[in-house]
């Protein structure tokens, strides 16, 4: 649909002899902007008015909302709502499949209303990059990745099958096979435009490239200059069929650098002080934009780094504006010329090229001089909990305490027990490797003596032995995308890998050593540097390309190490380059966690201990029984540079992605069903069509209001979509569990919820069934319980049988909740899970913004108390009847502003003889395209019928 430009900014812009349609920002001018233009916002407020004169409809886009970007005011608090429509869709395998299944389920809903099936296409380019179902079962081995890659297949092969479906039947649908690399490396090496081009009319338009992922971390494409961030499945189903994202004129945090890192400083170390200062300064729900001098002198790589670690700091977005290094990159990651230019040139003429003098207009400003960077990491449960690596020792003997239980097993080091065994490299039952050096002499995982202490001896299956205590190091992972898109800090670990095994050292033979780069290119840089065999000898072997260890994919500890840190209860700890480090995440057998750069990692392994000082502690002796120190193998910042120079070259980066989407042998040989429509596998417990278009009539029925509905939850403050969205391993004894073993699924086959998001019928069965929800209807209970008020006397019931009861009586359900229901991660299935279980209001205090728009899009309506009433004030109990009447008011056109809800006592409860009470609710539906979504029953069941129809505008 063409822009009704009100403010005449469509215009021509020539590059290279190529003229393109772009929407000019200085054609918004006016009184109402502040010091009367609009070139001195923030360059990511320049890219959402851009998007807004580029997309005004004049009905979910205005006049007024392009003016209320234009004239934004810093210091006032968000309040003026926007539709944003992404450039572009970015998903990940766990979150994408769910968008997959919806469309092919799309697709057969628009065969029954009589439409054209091949019409539900992404009308925006969608790409998935498989990147988070590998394991590092097998590590320390030259096949590792081979036979690492074979489990992932046989584990998912219903996924992977379904997926090469999608891949061939949707149009602007691409799929980056396994194996390939991590989905955020993937798109800023190959995936992101940064200024993209479409032919709209026959003309060639130029807009800036912008994108929301199905993965937190998409903020990472805010290191080259696009403004883009992670969303709920929902959100980005929705963006590819069209529809906008509603979203708040955010506050933006003027983040200022000055100056460059010194040397023995890394990106790690930047990230993680920027993070520790961001999070105090607090930015959840706010832009940060980086700006100043420092930034001019920071590397592509080192920018991506910091834009990855935006959710770890709270913020939306993280990003840097375009300038030279943005260009430089673009060329060395292979894009073509014409590209260059035309970023260059679009960037300039819409000012949103950086002028490292500037100062643009925010609403808050940080400062940080880069040389006052130290090596730094972070742990042992939270990013933002930055230590100095001087401090690290310390650190970890004060965190410590938290961890074991003080029972008076405080004897320090045992001289007992401190022989020296022959070493070996453990590797783990499936994996091999390289005996250690006889001269790396091995004895224990550091010297306790002033901590608490329990020294446990662990024999190998080949006889070596060795002792292990609180704080042995037993994952060491090169992982993640926060740095294996780094150059520096991948070729400074490989280095030092390549210094410690010239001077004899090895890897302690406790550590189970990982390496899971972003993407190939890494392994071509290290093969042409000739680092592969350095990282082999110290059991980094390639495990895989893709997000492992980060998201809990580390596979089993070495089993010996595993059996001894069990039966003694040890506290030990992983060390990985990854982004996240929360308790539990990283493998159930390891307590503490610790993100630390590259280069430390590789330290780290050596060392074998958190409880040692890296700057005055031997990692190991030499072959003569010299002690040798991190100072002694520690690569020069020259030496890491002379080699990025000579290893990367741009035609690595062409190669590589030339037939990215095609695969290998393993993926094209699938057997892969075809047609514009899927074939279900009735016996599938992965991937089943969902129920979202059964009995969907041709035109959407008249809203009806709700009477006698039930409570299926009276939850409190602060519920998270963690509390409603299935997540985690799934328990034998639960409903999920049950299905999968009345399905023929073994316990040990159940996999995840993550794994089994294309299922509804597992994941309906996980909604509110966390272990940590409360809810109040069924008191002294954790978990997912409530009362069957279908039976006699309301008896405690699973969430899911309780709603299967209320379906077959045909009564519908409510929620009612506290403040800030639903805040989090915007996971698709809190919404999804809480409409299939029948709900259909939700009544709470207040709403976290994107959770409210996401219960829209599923046909639920969001209700908020009277301002300071809570159910609690207004006597609802939960055992009550109720009914909601209002919101037919939505068949005229209109969006009622309030509701009445009628609570009534239930018969049968010990409140049938209280009284009938009124209160009137707030209809939380904020724009006109949430009230077209609802009164088609959700955002989906809109769109088919608006392809149906051969129209896509709001109506």
């Amino acid at each position: 649909m063409a822009s009704k430009d009100s403010f005449g900014a469509k215009s021509t812009l020539d590059v290279g002899g190529t003229s393109y349609e772009i929407y000019r920002l200085d054609a918004v001018k006016g009184d109402d902007l502040r010091d009367g233009s609009v070139a001195n916002l923030p360059f990511s407020l320049k890219v959402l008015l851009e998007n807004l004169l580029r997309t005004e409809d004049g009905a979910n886009i205005t006049a007024d909302d392009i003016l209320a970007i234009a004239g934004w005011d810093a210091d006032a608090e968000p309040s003026t709502e926007i539709q944003f429509t992404p450039a572009r869709v970015i998903m990940q395998d766990f979150t994408g499949v769910p968008c997959v299944v919806d469309l092919a389920t799309m697709r057969e809903a628009m065969a029954e209303l009589g439409g054209d099936p091949s019409r539900i296409n992404p009308l925006a380019p969608a790409e998935m990059v498989i990147d988070h179902s590998v394991i590092a079962d097998v590590f320390g081995s030259a096949d590792a990745f081979e036979r690492n890659v074979e489990i992932e297949y046989e584990r998912n092969r219903e996924r992977y099958q379904f997926l090469r479906w999608g891949q061939g039947a949707f149009d602007d649908f691409k799929v980056v096979p396994p194996g390939t690399g991590i989905v955020h490396q993937v798109n800023i090496e190959h995936l992101a435009r940064t200024v993209m081009v479409r032919e709209v009319d026959g003309e060639q338009v130029a807009y800036p490239d912008t994108c929301v992922g199905t993965d937190s971390h998409t903020t990472m494409v805010n290191g080259i200059g696009v403004v883009g961030w992670g969303v709920g499945g929902i959100e980005a189903e929705a963006a590819m069929l069209g529809q906008p994202v509603s979203m708040l004129i955010p506050r933006v945090v003027g983040f200022k650098l000055n100056g460059d890192l010194p040397p023995g400083s890394t990106a790690t170390d930047l990230v993680l002080t920027i993070t520790e200062m961001l999070r105090e300064h607090g930015v959840v729900g706010k832009f940060v934009e980086f700006y100043g001098p420092g930034v001019s002198a920071l590397p592509l790589a080192n920018r991506a780094t910091i834009g990855n670690m935006s959710p770890e700091f709270g913020s939306t977005i993280a990003v840097f504006p375009i300038d030279d290094q943005t260009i430089d990159y673009l060329r060395l990651t292979g894009r073509p010329d014409e590209q260059l230019a035309l970023v260059e040139a679009y960037a300039k003429e819409q000012g949103l090229w950086h002028d490292p003098e500037a100062e643009p207009r925010f609403s808050e400003r940080l400062e940080l001089d880069l040389a006052t960077v130290v090596p730094s990491l972070a742990g042992p449960k939270r990013p933002q909990d930055r230590v100095a690596v001087t401090d690290a020792k310390q650190s970890f003997r004060s965190s410590l305490a938290d961890y074991v239980e003080e029972d008076g097993d405080q004897s320090g080091y045992d001289e007992s027990v401190a022989e020296t065994f022959p070493a070996s490299d453990p590797a783990t039952s499936n994996g091999g490797g390289d005996a250690a050096p006889p001269s790396n002499h091995l004895t224990s995982a550091g010297n306790a003596e002033g901590r608490p202490s329990r020294p446990t001896r662990v024999r190998l299956e080949d006889g070596s032995e060795f002792e292990i205590d609180h704080g042995a190091v037993t994952i060491a992972a090169i992982t993640s995308c926060t740095n294996t898109s780094n150059p520096s800090v991948m070729i400074g670990a490989a280095l030092l890998a390549k210094n410690a095994v010239d001077r004899g050292l090895q890897r302690k033979p406790w550590v189970k050593t990982t390496l899971a780069p972003g993407s190939q290119v890494v392994s071509d840089y290290y093969d042409r540097a000739g680092l592969t065999p350095y990282l082999d000898k110290l059991g980094f072997n390639l495990v895989g390309y893709g997000c492992t260890t980060c998201i809990g994919n580390s596979g089993p500890l070495i089993p010996e190490v595993s059996a001894a840190v069990n039966e003694a209860d040890l506290a030990v700890t992983s060390v990985l380059s990854g982004n996240r480090n929360f308790e539990g995440r990283i493998n159930p057998d390891v307590k503490m966690n610790y993100l630390a750069s590259p280069p430390l990692v590789v330290a780290y392994a050596l060392a074998g201990s958190m409880d040692v000082d890296l700057f005055e502690d031997p990692l190991g002796q030499d072959t003569d029984g010299n002690d040798v120190y991190l100072k002694d193998i520690w690569p020069s910042p020259a030496e890491v540079d002379r080699v990025v120079g000579e290893a990367i070259s741009s035609e690595m980066f062409g190669d590589r992605y030339a037939d990215v989407f095609a695969g290998d042998e393993r993926w094209r040989s699938l057997p892969t069903p075809e047609g514009d429509t899927f074939e279900w596998d009735p016996d599938s417990t992965y991937v089943r069509r969902p129920p979202y278009f059964d009995g969907m009539p041709a035109d959407p029925e008249p809203v009806a209001d709700i009477t006698g509905a039930r409570v299926l939850l009276k939850l409190g403050d602060s519920v998270t979509t963690d509390h409603i969205s299935p997540a985690g391993a799934i328990k034998k004894d639960s409903p999920a569990g049950t299905y999968l073993a009345e399905h023929g699924v073994g316990q040990r086959d159940f996999n995840s919820y993550g794994s089994r998001r294309g299922n509804h019928e597992v994941m309906i069965r996980g909604t509110f069934a966390n272990i940590r929800l409360r809810n109040q209807l069924a008191p002294g209970t954790e978990g997912g319980f409530t009362r069957d008020f279908t039976a006699d006397d309301g008896p405690v019931a699973t969430i899911y049988d309780a709603a299967q009861s209320y379906a077959e009586a045909g009564t519908p359900l409510v929620v009612l909740a506290g403040k800030e229901y639903g805040s989090g991660s915007s996971r698709d299935w809190a919404a999804k899970g809480t409409a299939l279980l029948g709900v259909r209001a939700v009544i709470a205090q207040s709403y976290e913004r994107i959770h409210r728009s996401n219960l829209i899009g599923m046909g639920v309506v969001p209700l908020q108390f009277p301002d300071g009433k809570t159910a609690d004030d207004l006597g609802l109990t939960g055992a009550e009847v109720i009914s909601i009447s209002g919101l037919t008011a939505l068949n005229d056109g209109e969006t009622p502003r309030t509701v009445t809800v009628r609570v009534e006592p239930a018969p049968g409860t010990d409140m049938e003889h209280g009284e009938t009470s009124e209160f009137e609710a707030t209809v939380r539906i904020d724009t006109p395209g949430e009230a077209s979504y609802y009164r088609h029953g959700g955002i989906m069941q809109y769109v088919l019928r608006s392809l149906r129809d051969g129209q896509s505008d709001a109506e």
